[in-house]
């Protein structure tokens, strides 16, 4: 397991960016600054074991998907501050450095569970 963590709660807009145009999501560690809570999915923190890569498998509350894209950016605020932009387009290349693309199914706001886990392997 490279990464494991649950998720404890997200902010007011958080779900916002999580619609056919956008389709992402904006993760971080629960000890995120409030203007930056407010937009994210927040987690547990967790060490990163190893750097995720393309062909790794993200599970999100359950649903699995493959990893077809991760910036360079990603990987270090992954690592200090659990943070990256999680798209679920299944582009192989990333829009911005700090995203990682995921392709699978479709991932919906009642997919997300306090409790969830939030797992790369």
């Amino acid at each position: 397991m490279k990464f494991q963590v649950k998720i404890t709660g997200w902010g007011n807009d958080a779900l916002e960016f999580l619609n056919p145009v956008c389709n992402f999501i904006i993760m971080f560690n629960e000890d995120a600054p409030p203007e930056l809570a407010d937009i994210s999915i927040l987690h547990t923190k967790c060490e990163l074991k190893e750097d995720p890569a393309p062909g790794d498998t993200m599970t999100i509350c359950g649903k699995k998907y493959k990893v077809t894209a991760v910036g360079w950016e990603a990987i270090n605020t992954l690592r200090d501050l659990g943070h990256c932009t999680v798209a679920f387009n299944g582009k192989t290349e990333v829009d911005r450095p700090g995203m990682m693309e995921l392709e699978g199914p479709e991932f919906t706001a009642e997919d997300l569970k306090v409790g969830g886990e939030i797992t790369i392997e």
